[in-house]
């Protein structure tokens, strides 16, 4: 994204524990868009620091941020953001 800014986002897990997000992008699967989140309570570089990939849904002005549970959705993305990557790989 081109956003200098970082933009966060707050979500709450299925414990009532509320965990903070980082935006890293947002791609366009199927004419459905996605919200590539980096948690922000670990190191970039560390091991534990896991893309998390969530369904986005529009609401008026806002967005929903939705968890895919439907595993053929998720591997769709999954295999486009790893092309995607595969293409940055070859251009570097």
């Amino acid at each position: 994204m081109e956003n200098e800014e970082n933009q966060l986002i707050e979500t709450v897990d299925e414990n009532g524990n509320v965990i903070t997000f980082e935006l890293y992008d947002i791609v366009e699967v199927d004419e459905q868009e996605y919200a590539l989140l980096l948690p922000t309570d670990v190191e970039e570089d560390s091991d534990e620091a896991e893309l998390v990939i969530m369904r986005l849904t529009k609401d008026g002005e806002d967005y929903i941020f939705e968890t895919i549970d439907d595993d053929d959705e998720f591997n769709r993305v999954a295999e486009y953001i790893e092309s995607i990557g595969d293409e940055d790989d070859e251009d570097a």
